[in-house]
């Protein structure tokens, strides 16, 4: 007899060989409140050295383009954020923050100096600095996250940022925010305390664990000190995973050192691509679980034998590295339903980029909403309210280390205001459609679901095109739902997102 697994506590554990599968959801199973904040974007100024490419300069940021608006920010991008939801962006960097000096970002734009970028090697006209990103986050409607350098930067750099953005007028450079045409203070409250400190091989001005927690518990007094708003830290959590267990051992003493004065460890992590299937779309995925499942534990320990709160984790970089097309975008689902999953830990994220979530012809520059963006903006516009765990019984494949990876990945969200549950599914098979029943424990569905499936007819790493872009949108459909089972058949590797009322 199979049995019903939750899809909470480990990896979302499914009974070998069931097809067609069973979903139940019990609105009385909370995990926890989902919290916006993990709708966010992360944005940095990555220049290529061999081109005259950027992320930031002329895709966001381009004054003379006809689209701009008066703070030269792109307003087919801004909208587009808008539209999405995105909560809050974290800027500068990244790479680009190891030796960045916030005050060349300050001040008129003529005067203000070019410097070598030594992250990604190229020349920083820092024509976009704090009062620019702090415009644009108001354009979009986003709440600011400042990452400091925790890298060549030091102790005085970082509390005079602070003092910059948040003093009121009397001092010194709360003066110069003045001066520079800004009487109010920004009242900036998230501060990421470095990046990526931990990337040796990468990053610049490298420090241990011992050496970063030092600096990050001395930085965060004097920036809370510089403050008359409250703030909120990001710890720099593990990015160099090693097989030998560096990493691990990295967020153990940051977590220990920083605990009671971060609120949040940074994990970054990017699907890496594979042109196996099953790796891509399962042991990915597996992979995903697992680092939010070690780091949650880790986390979890230090609360309970200090008998604090536990921190939470921000995911402030994430995204599918290297591929294009439908598989990108169904791993971008995937993330989001780990996120839902595991709503009790994961707080805070930021996908890369903001550049990203259109696509851009490079004939003509226009831009248009793909897949991704579909995506996104189904998971944001929809998924608030309270993570519930999942049963699921469900055909499994293997890959790699991985024996049981389930073929339907599944979060669900209900929201008591509207009284509505949202279904979130990806069907990870390659070739098969797989119908589902899904049941209502508690209460019943009420009038008609509906259905938003985001699929293709195969799963070649091929770009979106503006040609195209009018296919894109997701396939809406409206199906009666009442009584306590709904059924429905999910295309083979696709995401499908139902929408559907709940009467207690």
């Amino acid at each position: 007899m199979k049995r019903l697994l939750p899809l909470a506590l480990l990896l979302p554990l499914c009974a070998l060989g069931a097809r067609p599968a069973t979903i139940k959801v019990d609105v009385d199973q909370a995990i926890d409140a989902v919290d916006p904040r993990i709708y966010g974007i992360f944005m940095e100024p990555i220049g290529r050295a061999a081109g005259h490419s950027n992320t930031l300069y002329g895709p966001i940021y381009d004054p003379k383009s006809p689209l701009a608006n008066g703070d030269g920010f792109r307003t087919d991008i801004i909208q587009a954020a808008r539209e999405i939801g995105i909560t809050q962006m974290r800027w500068p960097g990244g790479n680009f923050t190891s030796t960045y000096d916030w005050r060349d970002g300050i001040g008129p734009k003529d005067q203000r100096p070019k410097r070598q970028e030594l992250a990604w090697g190229v020349v920083e006209s820092n024509q976009v600095g704090t009062d620019e990103w702090v415009e644009l986050n108001r354009a979009i409607g986003s709440e600011n996250v400042v990452c400091i350098n925790g890298g060549s930067g030091t102790l005085d750099e970082a509390r005079f940022w602070v003092e910059y953005c948040n003093a009121p007028a009397g001092t010194y450079w709360a003066d110069q925010r003045v001066a520079n045409g800004h009487p109010a203070p920004y009242g900036i409250r998230l501060w990421d305390l470095g990046n990526e400190v931990d990337g040796s091989p990468w990053i610049l001005a490298h420090k241990d664990a011992d050496d970063y927690v030092k600096f990050a518990v001395e930085a965060a007094k004097m920036m809370r000190r510089a403050s008359p708003t409250p703030l909120s830290f990001v710890a720099c959590g593990a990015s160099w995973y090693q097989d030998n267990l560096d990493w691990v051992d990295w967020n153990s003493k940051v977590i220990r050192g920083l605990s009671g004065i971060a609120d949040y460890l940074s994990v970054h992590l990017y699907w890496e691509p594979s042109n196996d299937y099953d790796v891509q779309m399962g042991q990915r995925a597996m992979d995903l679980e697992g680092k939010i499942e070690i780091v949650a534990g880790q986390m979890r320990t230090v609360a309970e034998v200090q008998k604090r709160k536990p921190m939470g984790i921000a995911f402030d970089e994430w995204a599918p590295r290297g591929r294009r097309g439908p598989l990108a975008t169904l791993a971008v689902a995937q993330f989001f339903n780990a996120f839902l999953r595991h709503a009790d830990v994961v707080k805070m994220a930021n996908y890369t980029l903001l550049t990203s979530i259109l696509g851009r012809d490079p004939g003509s520059d226009r831009t248009y909403k793909t897949p991704l963006f579909y995506t996104l903006q189904l998971f944001s516009n929809h998924c608030r309210g309270t993570a519930l765990r999942t049963f699921v019984d469900c055909g499994t494949f293997a890959s790699g280390y991985y024996s049981r990876i389930p073929e339907l990945d599944v979060s669900s969200v209900y929201n008591p205001q509207s009284k509505q549950l949202v279904v979130n599914l990806v069907n990870r098979s390659k070739d098969e459609a797989i119908a589902a029943d899904v049941e209502s424990i508690t209460g019943s569905f009420a009038g008609a679901a509906t259905v938003s499936t985001i699929a293709s007819a195969g799963v070649a790493d091929q770009a979106y095109t503006y040609a195209a872009r009018d296919s894109y949108a997701p396939k809406v459909e409206q199906a009666p739902a009442q009584g306590s089972r709904f059924h429905w058949e999910f295309p083979a590797h696709s995401f499908t997102q139902i929408v559907v009322g709940i009467a207690r």
